[in-house]
C-alpha cells in the first residue's frame, strides 16, 4: 500500500501541476479515496495462493472505480481545470508501474520460496479423508504456495503416515512449529474441535477447515444474520450478485453499442442486398429459442438458408437447405451479428451459454446432469464451449455432455478477464477457420 500511495502521490503532482489543484486538499482525498477503495474491492488480499487472473480483476476493479473517484474531484473544485489527457496519462502511467512492480513481487516471492525453502508454512491435516489426501497432494505439487507438510492426524484409518491419534495433535503443534492447521470436518466431534479451536486461538496457529461436502461447501456461501444467528445460503452463482450483473450489463450494452455503430450500420445494407439476390425470403430469420430462467426470446440471425419448414433441425454439414451465401456467413459467423441488438434489448449477453433449440432443451435437460444451470444466466452470442470446439452440430450425446461440461465452468467461474478473452478467441478462432463452422 505505501509503494502505491507513493507513486499515486509523485504522479499526481507530476502530471497535475498546471490543473491548478490545491496539493494539499487533492492528495488527502486521493489517499483516502484509495485507501477505501481498496478495502472495498479488496485489492490488497492477494495471498500465496491467490492466481495471477484474480491479481488481474484487481488491479482492473481498483483502478476502474479509482479513475472516477478522481474525475469526480475536479466539478467540486472551483479553480481547477479538468484535463482528460492529463488524467489519462497520470492513470495508464500508475498502472503500468504499480502492475509491473506488482506482478514482479508476487512472482519473485514464489520463485524465492522455492529456490531457498525459507518462508514455508508447515502444516498439518486432521483426517485421511480423499479431500485431506488431495489437499496433501497440492501442498506436495505446488511448491511456490510455499508449504511444508508434515502429516496426517486421524483416529479412524491406521496408515503410515498418520503421525498418531488426534489427541496427539497439540503437543506436535507445539514441538514442530506448526502454523496451519487443517481439519476435516467428518473426522472430528463437535466438542474436540471445539478445544481444537480454542488450542489454536491460544498458541496463536491458523485453524482452517476442508469442506468434505464437497458439493456444497465449494460453492459460494452467502452469511446472513437473523440478530445475531449466523445462516449459510447458497448463492446459485458469481453472476446472481447485482453488482457483478451490472457490471457484466454495462460492458454487454457498451460493446453491443459498439459493434452496431462501427459495424452493423453498414454491414446490414450490403448483406441484405446479397442474401436477396441469392434467393427469396426475409433478410433476418428469428427464432424462438429458452433464455434466461427458461423465459422465451427470439433470437435474429441473418438468413443463412433458403426458406423452409424445418426451423427446429440443426443445420448439417452439406446441409442442402444452406445458400451460397448463407455458408460464407456461416462460416465467418457472420449470420449470428444480429444477435447484438438481441444484447442491447437485454435478451442475451456477449458472452454467455449458446442458446440451444427448444427441441434440444427438451431431449438433454433430464439426461445430461446440471444441464439446468445454463439457464441460470443470459446466453449468449459466444461461449466458453464455443471457443473450446463444441459449438455447431450436435453428433453425439457426448458433445451436448462436453458442452455442458463448460457452460457449468464458465457460469461458477465468472471473470471479466475470462469474457475478454472468450471475445478475443473467438474473434482468433473465425480467422483460423473452424471445421464445425457450417
Amino acid at each position: 500500500m505505501l509503494f502505491d500511495l507513493t507513486i499515486i502521490t509523485g504522479l499526481s503532482l507530476f502530471f497535475f501541476r498546471e490543473l491548478n489543484l490545491n496539493p494539499f486538499y487533492y492528495l488527502l482525498y486521493q489517499t483516502f479515496t484509495w485507501i477505501i477503495v481498496a478495502i472495498l474491492v479488496k485489492y490488497y488480499e492477494v495471498y500465496r495462493f491467490t492466481t495471477p487472473v484474480e491479481i488481474v480483476t484487481k488491479l482492473i476493479k481498483q483502478f476502474s472505480v479509482f479513475l472516477l473517484v478522481v474525475i469526480a474531484f475536479f466539478p467540486f473544485a472551483k479553480t481547477a481545470i479538468f484535463s482528460g489527457k492529463a488524467i489519462a496519462i497520470f492513470m495508464i502511467t500508475s498502472f503500468c508501474i504499480i502492475v509491473t512492480f506488482k506482478y514482479f513481487w508476487f512472482f519473485y516471492l514464489k520463485k524465492y520460496r522455492i529456490v531457498t525453502g525459507s518462508n514455508f508454512r508447515n502444516a498439518v491435516i486432521i483426517g485421511f479423508t480423499p479431500e485431506a489426501i488431495r489437499l496433501k497432494e497440492v501442498f506436495e505439487t505446488r511448491k511456490d504456495y510455499g508449504y511444508r507438510f508434515l502429516g496426517y492426524f486421524s483416529d479412524k484409518k491406521q496408515n503410515p503416515e498418520i503421525k498418531g491419534k488426534i489427541e496427539d495433535l497439540n503437543q506436535f503443534v507445539i514441538d514442530n512449529m506448526v502454523d496451519e492447521i487443517y481439519c476435516s470436518l467428518n473426522e472430528i466431534s463437535n466438542e474436540k474441535l471445539k478445544e481444537l479451536v480454542e488450542f489454536a486461538d491460544d498458541n496463536k496457529k491458523a485453524i482452517k477447515f476442508i469442506p468434505d461436502t464437497k458439493e456444497i461447501f465449494s460453492k459460494n456461501l452467502k452469511v446472513d444474520y437473523y440478530e445475531l444467528f449466523p445462516v449459510l445460503s447458497l448463492q446459485k452463482t458469481q453472476l446472481h450478485n447485482p453488482i457483478i450483473k451490472g457490471v457484466k450489463r454495462g460492458f454487454d450494452v457498451l460493446f453491443s453499442l459498439f459493434v452496431i455503430v462501427f459495424l452493423l450500420s453498414w454491414l446490414i445494407p450490403v448483406l441484405a442486398i446479397l442474401i436477396k439476390l441469392e434467393s427469396k425470403g426475409p433478410v433476418f430469420f428469428k427464432q424462438g429459442r429458452p433464455g434466461m430462467d427458461e423465459e422465451e426470446f427470439f433470437c435474429y440471425k441473418f438468413r443463412s438458408m433458403q426458406v423452409n419448414g424445418f426451423t427446429e433441425k440443426e443445420a448439417s454439414k452439406n446441409d442442402p437447405r444452406v445458400t451460397k451465401m448463407g455458408k460464407l456467413m456461416r462460416k465467418t459467423s457472420m449470420d449470428e451479428l444480429p444477435q447484438f441488438f438481441n444484447v442491447l434489448f437485454g435478451e442475451m449477453s456477449v458472452v454467455g451459454p449458446r442458446p440451444h433449440l427448444w427441441s434440444q432443451n427438451k431431449a438433454y435437460a433430464s439426461k445430461i446432469k446440471k444441464y439446468m444451470i445454463r439457464h441460470y444466466v443470459k446466453p449468449g452470442i459466444t461461449g466458453l464451449a464455443q471457443v473450446k470446439g463444441f459449438r455447431g452440430e450436435i453428433e453425439t450425446e457426448e458433445d451436448m455432455v462436453n458442452r455442458i461440461k463448460l457452460d457449468v465452468f464458465y457460469i461458477e467461474n465468472w471473470s471479466l478477464i475470462m469474457d475478454i478473452k472468450i471475445i478475443f478467441q473467438t474473434v482468433f478462432n473465425i480467422f483460423k477457420g473452424e471445421d464445425k463452422a457450417y
